[in-house]
C-alpha cells in the first residue's frame, strides 16, 4: 500500500495550503475542528489546491451529515472524522459521505465538485477518502469491527487525544500497545493506517509498523518553532 505523506493545516491560509502543494506533500488536512478555518473561508483553501497533485481531506468539527456533504460538493477529495468510536458511528460518517443506494448524501450538479455544472456526476461518480479518527480506548477496542465497516478508506490515529482518554479513564493499556492494535486493525482489513508524525525520527518505524497516512506535522506548529528559534538566535546575538 502507498504511503502518502501528508500536513495538518491550522493557520487557515490559502497561501499556506497553497505552499503545501507546491512543495510536493501527497495530502493536506484542512482543520475545521481545531483550526483557525471558518467553512466561509474552506473553499478558497481547496481552490489553492487546484492543478497540483495534493489532495485537499478536511477534517469536519463532527460527523454532522450537512456539514460532510457541504465539505465535498466544495470539492474536497475527502474527510477525516474525528472520535469515531464504534461501527455505528463510522457508518454514518459513510452514509453521509455517499450517494444513494450507499448513502444519503443528496445530489447537486451546480456545485464547486462538478465545475458548477460545467461537469455532471455520472451513475458511478468516485467516492470521497473517508479517515475515522480513533482517539479514545473505546474506539481502539473497535478499531477492527471499524476497519471492517466498508467505505471507510484508513483508520487515523489522534495521539493526543488518545493519550488524554487512556490517563484520564486511568486505562491499563499502554499507549503504545492501542497504536500496534490500530495498525493491526488496519491490515487485517486491508484499509490504510494514520497518525500525526510530531518528530521525523518517527516516520521510518511507524511506515514499519504499517502505517500510509503520515501526517508530518502542522503549519502552525512549523510557524512556531521557526519563530521560537529566530527569536533565540536574535536575542543570543544582541547579547
Amino acid at each position: 500500500m502507498t504511503t502518502r505523506i501528508g500536513t495538518f493545516l491550522s493557520i487557515g491560509s490559502p497561501a499556506m495550503s497553497e505552499l503545501a502543494a507546491e512543495c510536493g506533500f501527497d495530502w493536506v488536512l484542512i482543520d475545521l475542528e481545531h483550526g483557525c478555518e471558518s467553512e466561509a473561508a474552506l473553499p478558497d483553501q481547496l481552490r489553492s489546491l487546484r492543478g497540483s497533485k495534493t489532495l485537499g481531506i478536511v477534517r469536519v468539527s463532527a460527523p454532522h451529515a450537512d456539514l460532510i456533504a457541504r465539505v465535498l460538493d466544495w470539492g474536497a477529495d475527502g474527510i477525516m472524522v474525528p472520535h469515531v468510536n464504534t461501527v455505528a458511528e463510522a457508518e454514518h460518517c459513510v452514509r453521509s459521505a455517499t450517494y444513494p443506494p450507499d448513502g444519503h448524501r443528496g445530489v447537486s450538479r451546480t456545485v464547486r465538485a462538478y465545475g458548477y455544472g460545467m461537469r455532471l456526476p455520472g451513475d458511478n461518480p468516485p467516492k470521497p477518502i473517508i479517515l475515522a479518527q480513533i482517539e479514545t480506548a473505546e474506539g481502539v477496542g473497535n478499531a477492527a469491527a471499524i476497519a471492517a465497516v466498508e467505505g471507510i478508506t484508513a483508520l487515523f490515529i489522534g495521539p493526543a487525544d488518545l493519550s488524554f482518554d487512556l490517563k484520564a479513564r486511568k486505562s491499563p493499556i499502554p499507549y503504545d500497545d492501542c497504536v500496534h492494535t490500530v495498525a493491526k486493525a488496519a491490515r487485517d482489513h486491508d484499509k490504510g493506517c494514520g497518525i500525526l508524525v510530531r518528530h521525523a525520527d518517527d516516520k521510518e518505524k511507524l511506515k514499519a509498523m504499517g502505517f500510509t497516512w503520515l501526517a508530518m506535522d502542522s503549519d502552525l506548529s512549523l510557524v512556531r518553532e521557526g519563530f521560537r528559534r529566530n527569536l533565540e538566535l536574535a536575542r543570543m546575538m544582541s547579547r
